[in-house]
């Protein structure tokens, strides 16, 4: 019997119930979840060679005799070293494992064995830094071959989800494909079946490189037609109430203790007029970090309070929602506002959100601050008319959706400090009018940036140690969250946030203190975390990009970002993005692990400038297609594989097809297509009711 996408983990043969929890860590629930798990990056298995051919800092297979027995050694706390000799016809290879004193028990003195692995040096001794044990099946099956190398977790190896992965994609039935023949024809794209066993098991780059255009085709193609869909929704929409100017914003503008910017100005003209016009707002305001976007916001929350209503104003995070929420706490005692706002979050107890939720349905308060908590089913307002959405990129369109239809007609107000090109964000915001506020306040002082090799890496933790001495705090960002996350091929070793917050602590005094974070962590541990650095009790915090938004810490003086070759320059900004928040200078560090001349040149834009703007024009110039798996993604927009700007040209092409099928969807029906059926099935009664693809 074929498996079904919506099918749980537990349907495949070998999985049970402890197993099917390792991979609900990685978000792994079902079938769907797990094929559209995709590799991170690819490892082309080599032949084997002698051991006296290693080279240092490359990843080798040697075929090789057992001349020690493995020996443990415990170095401290929950910190073990197993180490052993072993020796070819050209010489000999010291092994080295961490935390693993079972490999004992595969390991016999006098046997030969294939090991694959990193090659390092080791008291000036040729090392293999804990290789993996191959048999030579698994060997002569994967040599010469791109084996696929996708994210873990701790008790969930790469070789298990390759397992997992061959069996449910053969368990399916893929020959549906929701994208007709023709539009494949049209932009040279493989069927879906074709697609998702390149991805997974490519026989060759091509095949791969073909399979994921298709796949990030299709995410781009969906989330195309999802804003299309929007933007008729929106032209549909009346205001019928529309608001009416209030002398009280402008008195509130002039008793600030700073100027408004001129672009701040023309950007709340723009929305204050959308806001008194017989159509609803739809609008975007873009701006680098400190470029003041809240204020604006607050401003737009104020006229829709002073106008009788509700506003609801949703963040990615609890500590970015609390703190909202506590900085317009400040303004209402400073200026006597006529504010009453709430906060809903999912950390609230059962009694504390229901109070809330009394509040906001009978409309005795009106500013909500909130994180998804405010799209919960159980939460209804009494009178919202005002939806803003700060860092509109983490939340999806249906959340955005999901909001605003809990109001009468509101108005849409979202905010990004991620700055894309004009022709991407007209693709990507299509449903949404665009404001820019591309002026910095004057007070602000330019974030000091510098681009260093791994050989600065000591004078950075001294710099750190000296800013902390000073009262002020630090960010490190590590692109993984533990060592045993992947194998990268080639590509030099990837700092983790684990290991690097040890390393760390043995760097450092004593009494700096350290802690780290990571996406993995449960809600509540990464809330807690995030709260504690944000008060002060922790000086240095350990991290992914998980806080690339959400966390606001004027204290923070020093941004240090480990691998940064591995990150998109867009990214890399927004990473920057937190520091530079408070009155003292701040400084960014970014160490890269390569000196390739292409890597440092793309680096060195960070260097020569803050601007956000051109900063993404520039990632958009550098990165081409052949970068592919070489940068982590932006993160922007959460598509799975697709990356605004390597994948530019396929986003042109989605744009051009989802329009080609809306405009033929449209014209053939008469009507606007119903945003309440999934997308997919109209290319079929498309097709059944005669539609001509090929020429539209």
């Amino acid at each position: 019997m074929l498996m079904q996408l919506s099918d749980p983990i537990t349907a495949i043969s070998g999985i049970g119930e402890k197993t099917a929890a390792y991979y609900h860590k990685l978000n792994i629930n079902t079938i769907h979840d797990l094929i559209t798990h995709y590799p991170r990056d690819y490892e082309k298995w080599c032949d084997i060679v002698n051991i006296g051919e290693l080279q240092v800092d490359h990843i080798h297979a040697i075929r090789a005799v057992a001349v020690s027995a493995p020996q443990t050694a415990h170095i401290r706390k929950n910190m073990s070293v197993t180490t052993l000799r072993v020796k070819d016809a050209s010489g000999t290879c010291d092994i080295i494992y961490f935390n693993m004193p079972y490999i004992k028990n595969s390991i016999f003195v006098g046997k030969q064995y294939i090991f694959r692995g990193r090659v390092i040096l080791k008291n000036n001794r040729i090392t293999m830094d804990q290789p993996k044990l191959v048999s030579p099946h698994e060997f002569a099956q994967n040599v010469g071959r791109l084996v696929p190398v996708y994210p873990v977790t701790k008790g969930l190896s790469i070789a298990a989800i390759t397992k997992a992965m061959r069996s449910a994609m053969n368990g399916l039935d893929l020959d549906n494909d929701y994208i007709p023949e023709p539009l494949r024809k049209k932009y040279h794209l493989p069927d879906l079946k074709s697609a998702l066993y390149g991805i997974h098991f490519p026989e060759n780059h091509d095949r791969m490189t073909i399979s994921r255009k298709r796949l990030v085709f299709e995410e781009f193609l969906f989330f195309i037609i999802s804003i299309m869909i929007l933007r008729d929704m929106a032209t549909q929409e009346i205001n019928d109430a529309p608001m009416i100017r209030i002398d009280a914003c402008q008195d509130l503008i002039e008793t600030l203790p700073y100027k408004l910017t001129d672009a701040q100005k023309k950007v709340w003209t723009e929305i204050e007029s959308d806001m008194c016009s017989t159509h609803l707002m739809n609008r975007l305001v873009q701006g680098d970090v400190g470029s003041g976007k809240t204020i604006i916001a607050v401003l737009a929350v104020f006229m829709c309070v002073m106008n009788h209503h509700q506003a609801a104003f949703m963040v990615p995070t609890e500590v970015l929602a609390k703190q909202h929420y506590e900085s317009v706490l400040e303004l209402i005692e400073q200026y006597n506002l006529p504010l009453k706002p709430v906060l809903l979050t999912g950390s609230l107890t059962a009694k504390e959100k229901r109070r809330v939720k009394e509040r906001i349905i009978l409309g005795t308060c009106n500013v909500i601050f909130g994180t998804q908590a405010l799209i919960q089913e159980d939460v209804d307002f009494y009178d919202l008319r005002l939806v803003v959405m700060d860092e509109q990129h983490r939340f999806g369109v249906k959340q955005r959706e999901t909001l605003a239809q809990k109001g009468i007609q509101p108005h849409i107000l979202v905010m990004s400090a991620t700055p894309i090109p004009r022709t991407l964000a007209l693709i990507l915001y299509g449903d949404l009018d665009i404001s820019v506020i591309d002026e910095l306040p004057a007070n602000r002082l330019p974030i000091k940036n510098c681009v260093v090799n791994t050989d600065y890496r000591k004078k950075a933790y001294e710099f750190i140690a000296k800013e902390v001495a000073n009262g002020r705090q630090a960010y490190v960002i590590c692109p993984m969250v533990e060592a045993n996350e992947e194998l990268m091929g080639d590509q030099p070793v990837l700092e983790n946030v684990v290991d690097y917050t040890q390393k760390l602590k043995d760097a450092l005094p004593e009494t700096v203190r350290i802690a780290f974070l990571h996406g993995q962590m449960n809600p509540k541990a990464k809330n807690y975390i995030m709260e504690e650095y944000a008060a002060h009790h922790i000086d240095v915090l350990v991290s992914t990009t998980v806080i690339e938004v959400g966390i606001n810490v004027p204290n923070a003086t020093v941004m240090l970002v480990e691998n940064a070759e591995r990150f998109g320059l867009a990214q890399l900004h927004q990473l920057r993005g937190r520091v530079g928040r408070g009155k003292e200078q701040s400084y960014c560090i970014f160490i890269s692990s390569t000196s390739q001349n292409d890597t440092m040149e793309r680096l060195q834009v960070l260097n020569r400038s803050n601007d956000g703007f051109f900063i993404s024009s520039e990632d958009m110039r550098l990165r081409g297609p052949g970068d592919l798996f070489g940068i982590r993604q932006s993160g922007q927009f959460q598509f799975q594989l697709g990356d605004i700007y390597q994948d530019a040209k396929i986003l042109q092409d989605a744009q051009n097809c989802a329009s080609e099928l809306y405009t033929a969807y449209v014209s053939h029906n008469k009507t606007p297509i119903d945003a309440h059926i999934p997308f997919w099935t109209y290319f079929e009664e498309n097709m059944a009711s005669g539609v001509d693809f090929v020429n539209i």
